[in-house]
């Protein structure tokens, strides 16, 4: 009986391992989504940097997330010997992984809306900095419950805030800390000229629906292995996901009209609204949410760029930041029972844990971007931002012509 039991709890150990693994995979081909979104978005000049700063920062975010940021989340090192490390078939090490992927996204995100003028080292600095800082602190109050905050919301309001997959832990405060990037960074030369807004169209549209579909995708691995283990998953969280996904995409058509780059980020605004609620929500209120979703990032990427003349050049801002926000309120509306979700939420505890993750963006996000501005300079002067980075930071084009 004792060999059986240690059987069985090998293969469920195993089988939760290889499940987190797979989930944390497809979260790292997301970078790639991230990379030629941002590709196909930028101007020609600027493609090279655009698909060389989402590799950087992968891979600068992996090094202080491992040493300082999983630390301050969840109060665990890697400082024990391989045999300890291993043990339990390694899960730890692979959850590690999946929340490092997570933890990486911020810096992607960030880097859509920056793009174009900023310098190379000093973004990769900050981006750094805010992944082993500023995203881990909120990340621990949230995930595991740090600071007493969760206990307080659930005490006061009947329970706390629930983020399954990070529609405000992720998403949220990767957008609001975008904002203060860019406003610290100020807005492209030539972008706005005499009360109007001169317009830099897309370089390659192909490349930015490629990025869209990784996306799209990979976050099916984002939210339902969100999980963690294999007896947690759920088929609700694929299909919400789904359905949120498909509202984005009607919604952005029909208010975007027609435009390419609004219809392929349609569902990318209700994919990241449904991360906080995918695992509570009926299906049909999962596509209001999408569509809402979807609508909302049309309107506001408008309004910020032509009247707000906020230069977010892929528009991270209303799409991560406003509709991560929204996703965190509406698994509070839409979770509820009265609306066919399966309960347990509160809409109090919601708003309060939306508007905490913003406040520590912003907060963070000022600081960070505000001293390494102080320190190093993050802009790039006005010759080399008209040569572009591709030539600036790289010294190569994104492609040549034989001669």
């Amino acid at each position: 009986m004792e060999s059986i039991n240690s059987a069985v709890e090998t293969l469920v150990q195993s089988s939760n391992t290889l499940f987190i693994l797979l989930g944390a995979i497809m979260v790292f081909a997301m970078h790639a989504g991230f990379a030629f979104l941002e590709v196909g978005t930028v101007r020609r000049k600027n493609q090279v940097n655009a698909l060389v700063k989402i590799m950087t920062d992968f891979g600068f975010s992996a090094v202080v997330y491992f040493f300082v940021g999983y630390w301050i989340a969840y109060d665990v090192t890697f400082f024990s010997d391989a045999a300890t490390l291993a043990q339990g078939n390694g899960y730890d090490l692979v959850k590690f992984f999946f929340l490092m992927t997570f933890a990486a996204a911020i810096p992607a995100i960030i880097s859509g809306g920056v793009a174009e003028r900023a310098r190379f080292y000093p973004m990769l600095i900050a981006a750094a900095l805010c992944v082993a800082f500023v995203y881990p602190f909120f990340e621990g109050i949230i995930w595991n419950g740090n600071y007493g905050f969760q206990g307080w919301l659930e005490s006061s309001f009947g329970a706390g805030f629930h983020d399954f997959a990070g529609s405000v832990v992720v998403h949220a405060v990767g957008g609001w800390l975008g904002l203060a990037a860019v406003l610290v960074l100020g807005a492209r030369k030539g972008r706005y000229r005499n009360d109007r807004v001169q317009a830099f169209p897309p370089s390659n549209i192909p490349f930015l629906a490629l990025g869209a579909w990784i996306l799209c995708i990979g976050w099916f691995g984002f939210n339902v292995m969100s999980a963690q283990t294999l007896d947690g998953i759920s088929g609700l969280v694929a299909v919400n996901s789904l359905m949120a996904m498909v509202g984005g995409i009607i919604a952005a058509t029909l208010v975007g009209k027609n435009d390419p780059g609004f219809i392929h980020n349609g569902p990318l605004a209700g994919l990241v609204a449904i991360c906080a609620g995918s695992d509570l929500l009926h299906p049909i209120g999962a596509l209001v949410v999408g569509g809402v979703a979807g609508a909302l990032f049309v309107w506001l990427f408008t309004l910020a760029q032509n009247k707000w003349k906020i230069d977010d050049v892929l528009g991270v801002w209303p799409l991560h930041g406003l509709c991560g926000a929204w996703g965190g309120i509406a698994a509070g509306i839409f979770g509820s029972e009265a609306l066919g979700g399966l309960g347990g939420v509160s809409l109090a505890s919601q708003v309060i844990g939306t508007l905490a993750g913003i406040l520590v963006a912003l907060v963070g996000g000022f600081i960070v971007y505000g001293v390494v501005k102080a320190v190093a300079g993050i802009r790039m002067d006005e010759e080399q931002e008209f040569r572009g980075a591709d030539l600036t930071f790289h010294h190569i084009e994104a492609t040549s012509e034989d001669r």
